[in-house]
């Protein structure tokens, strides 16, 4: 046993034992050093173990804590069929994605990141600048692969997650949507069959509906992600041809995956020869620090095709992705061509130039807490309005939870009766191939004000309570 797990298993003790409380502020990674003779290095590493383990949380500026949370409301695992299967819901999805009600009522269905943030004005600075200095620079072709001062920057970048990429390596895309679909007409033939977690973003399963190929969705855990021992069993009957996954700060679940499993995500594809799409958009909204490893800082051979984008992290109309595509670079640049050709060229040098100057990493920094305080409160206003038995994700990471209901309500028939009162959320049949999950939803919570997000849930609560009535007098 090494020094850290040593030390991890100590004061998982301490905890387990309630030396250490719910809540409580753990010793500083100074001070355990010194009373145990170890390194820094040793206690951060052991510190990150329980953190993989949701047992501490790190606060930027404050240390470690006990988490506070309860477990016992957590989601339930979700059990999918247990069969490939096409996906549907296309409709749906093209409802909520017309719902855009502007300024009327609380619409809390789109993840969204906060764009007033004061942090993002030296890239809408640099922007502007770009346009008026240099307006030439926005209508011509550039590198299909997106400008190298972009590529060079997002391989700073990847070095926190545990990548060593050259500008080379990467392709930038038309937002992380373009990335994923990319990715998948690289690695498959119409038919194929892909494995995905359940539920998975609604954004996913269209692109792989677009590709003509079907969804064999894995059980997943609402805490570590996709179930390896299901997906093992599926891979073993089932010519899948590819996993698609989003392990860090998952959409909708906001789980990350801990960096063990991620290895034996890995070495499970290797060993069936297969790819792995890794979507990592809410990867740099981590509230761990420092932000988590992804599956593709382990890949020895080029099979996982890492993708992600600043929609998430500054804005989604800056349309401004990137893929890491390994073993399939030059597939993927073919199709990317094929499919769009180029991308804008001014917000590619806008956000190069944002990242170089450090303004990505204090606008991250800022964002990282905001998000992690406006999680804390709509927890808190879920547990005193919505009914007891509400079961609600605990993301560590992003702006968005998932919130299940008991089995008897029907989200679907719950949104029309809340958009009637101006509320929005997106309902749990989108996050499935076939329209699983009808109690549940999915809601945002970096858009609107903490006071507009109460209200929401205050109307939401009511009309569950007027559910309810119906109900026992039916």
């Amino acid at each position: 046993m090494t020094l850290y797990q040593k030390l991890a298993n100590r004061l998982r003790e301490h905890i387990q034992h309630d030396f250490y409380k719910s809540g409580d502020k753990l010793p500083s990674v100074r001070q355990l050093a010194q009373e145990h003779g170890v390194s820094i290095s040793t206690v951060q590493e052991a510190y990150r173990q329980l953190e993989q383990e949701l047992l501490v949380e790190a606060r930027p500026k404050s240390g470690y804590f006990v988490c506070s949370r309860k477990k016992d409301n957590l989601p339930s695992i979700s059990r999918p069929p247990q069969r490939p299967l096409e996906v549907s819901q296309w409709e749906e999805v093209l409802n909520m994605l017309m719902n855009r009600s502007g300024n009327k009522g609380v619409q809390l269905q789109h993840a969204m990141p906060d764009m007033k943030a004061t942090t993002l004005k030296p890239l809408l600075k640099t922007l502007s600048d770009l346009t008026k200095q240099k307006p030439e620079l926005g209508l011509g072709y550039a590198d299909i692969r997106g400008t190298e001062e972009l590529r060079t920057q997002l391989c700073r970048l990847a070095v926190a997650s545990g990548c060593q990429l050259h500008p080379d390596d990467l392709v930038v895309t038309s937002g992380c949507q373009e990335a994923l679909s990319v990715c998948l007409r690289a690695v498959t033939e119409p038919g194929d069959i892909i494995a995905i977690e359940s539920p998975s973003f609604y954004g996913s399963m269209q692109a792989i509906k677009a590709a003509n190929l079907k969804a064999m969705e894995i059980p997943t855990h609402p805490e570590t992600g996709i179930s390896l021992e299901a997906l093992e069993l599926a891979l073993d009957q089932w010519p899948i041809k590819a996993i698609f996954v989003t392990p860090t700060c998952n959409n909708p679940l906001g789980y990350t995956m801990p960096e063990d499993k991620k290895e034996q995500l890995y070495r499970l594809a290797q060993s069936y020869d297969i790819a792995i799409i890794e979507d990592d958009i809410y990867g740099d909204i981590s509230y761990q620090f420092p932000r988590p490893k992804t599956i593709k800082s382990f890949d020895e051979d080029g099979r996982v095709l890492l993708c992600s984008s600043f929609s998430k992290t500054i804005a989604p109309g800056m349309r401004v992705g990137w893929i890491a595509p390994g073993r399939y670079r030059d597939k993927v640049t073919h199709i990317k061509y094929v499919s769009s050709s180029m991308c804008p060229v001014l917000p590619q040098l806008a956000i190069a130039k944002f990242i170089r100057l450090g303004g990505y990493a204090k606008h991250i920094r800022k964002m990282r807490q905001d998000y992690e305080q406006q999680r804390d409160h709509l927890l808190s206003v879920i547990k005193n309005y919505l009914p007891s038995d509400t079961r609600v994700s605990y993301p560590v990471g992003s702006f968005i939870l998932w919130v299940e209901l008991h089995p008897s309500i029907d989200s679907m028939k719950l949104i029309e009766r809340c958009r009637e009162e101006g509320v929005g959320f997106a309902p749990g049949p989108l996050f499935s191939a076939t329209g699983k999950y009808r109690n549940c939803f999915r809601l945002n919570f970096s858009e609107q004000s903490m006071e507009r997000r109460e209200w929401a849930i205050k109307t939401l609560a009511m009309i569950l309570q007027n559910f309810e009535q119906r109900a026992k007098a039916g």
